[in-house]
């Protein structure tokens, strides 16, 4: 599931839990509280879809396994066998659910060049080549790669080790690749490029259209 904030906002109702209203509360920038709180409402809608349940009815669980504090990894308390994943980018936010391993990434990207040192980190030579000097491009395969490391499969000190050369980075409304058994679901609202994958073949739902 996928949407811009306020539509979601408007549209997906729900409660977040203690320790996510304590997180939403320490944004200092009205967007990105918004944001925060639009994407975790999401999350719960769209893995209540999967179960046939109702979003009040789970609680999304973040709490790191090296200081134990309410980030990292997002879980069902009440369906840990469901893998879920959200982002957020200024104004836009989305969601997964499945079972196997899930994550989901989300980024504006602008027309112009590609910024170097982020290409440094994230291609390979061939992606790298690929891209050449399309900031979009760019970002295409961040988001991919991020969403690998959101799936648990990838870290961000070690990006190039995915070598993603063989998808191709066109753009459109909706797009589904596979690469190595993993199934990408891509899909472009405005400037915002978004990217989930799952084991199996995902559906989109756009709220708001």
């Amino acid at each position: 599931m996928a949407g811009h904030t306020d539509d979601v906002l408007e549209m997906v109702g729900g409660s977040l839990s203690a320790a996510e209203r304590e997180r939403a509360e320490r944004f200092t920038r009205k967007q990105d509280r918004l944001d925060f709180v639009a994407a975790h409402l999401l999350v719960r809608h769209c893995a209540a879809e999967l179960l046939g349940t109702r979003a009040c009815m789970l609680t999304v669980v973040q709490r790191c396994d090296g200081c134990g504090q309410a980030h990292g990894r997002p879980w069902l308390a009440e369906a840990p066998e469901v893998s879920i994943s959200l982002a957020h980018t200024s104004g836009y936010v989305c969601a997964v659910a499945g079972l196997g391993r899930v994550g989901v990434d989300a980024e504006h990207a602008t027309e112009g060049p590609a910024d170097e040192r982020l290409a440094a980190l994230a291609l390979t030579p061939a992606e790298a080549t690929l891209v050449g000097d399309d900031n979009r491009g760019l970002i295409r395969q961040w988001v991919r790669k991020e969403a690998l490391v959101k799936r648990g499969e990838l870290t961000l000190d070690r990006l190039r080790e995915a070598d993603l050369s063989a998808l191709p980075l066109d753009d459109g409304l909706s797009v589904t690749l596979e690469w190595q058994g993993r199934h990408f679901l891509e899909w472009t609202a405005g400037t915002v490029i978004a990217s989930a994958v799952t084991d199996e073949p995902a559906k989109l739902r756009l709220i708001g259209g």
